[in-house]
């Protein structure tokens, strides 16, 4: 019998030289950019599933407290630090460990950064794509995004505005 194959999407944003972080934290702050992050990360298409977030240590510690986990959501930190904990989520020492925590109860698995995790999923073939938000202003940021590989293809999904600043909302799939 063959194992079942749980689609994997990155979900990211990034300033409009491909920042995505600064000293640890988004360097930005849209509630609109984080209502469709969480529709996006939450939404099923079946009411018996959840889906599924892949974040590394740093980016778990960057979500307030008071929002960690992630509701709505099965939570999976990748660290290094074989002694690091976290309350209602599953801590995983691999990118190939935290998409084992997959099982039939999960929908889509996304990944939602940081840098390292990223990379790690744009050369994974099993990846099918990217949902991307390019935000049109620079945030002086220190973590980037990789390149988005030649074989996803680019759709428009909407545009919004914040704060006089102006985002559009990608998907990136495989041609």
């Amino acid at each position: 019998m063959e194992k079942r194959k749980t689609p994997i999407y990155i979900v990211v944003a990034c300033d409009s030289r491909k920042g995505i972080g600064k000293k640890g934290k988004l360097p930005w702050h849209f509630p609109k950019e984080l209502k469709y992050f969480q529709k996006v990360t939450t939404k099923t298409r079946s009411a018996t599933k959840l889906n599924m977030v892949i974040m590394g240590r740093r980016t778990w510690e960057s979500i307030p407290e008071k929002h960690r986990p992630l509701p709505g959501r099965r939570n999976v930190i990748m660290t290094r630090d074989e002694k690091f904990k976290a309350d209602h989520a599953t801590v995983v020492h691999s990118y190939n460990d935290a998409l084992a925590q997959a099982d039939e109860f999960i929908e889509t698995i996304f990944i939602i950064g940081g840098g390292k995790v990223f990379e790690q999923a744009m050369k994974d073939g099993r990846t099918k794509g990217a949902y991307v938000t390019h935000i049109q202003s620079s945030f002086d940021c220190d973590t980037f995004l990789s390149k988005i590989p030649m074989k996803f293809k680019r759709k428009k999904l909407g545009a919004d505005s914040e704060k006089d600043t102006k985002f559009e909302y990608f998907l990136y799939e495989k041609k």
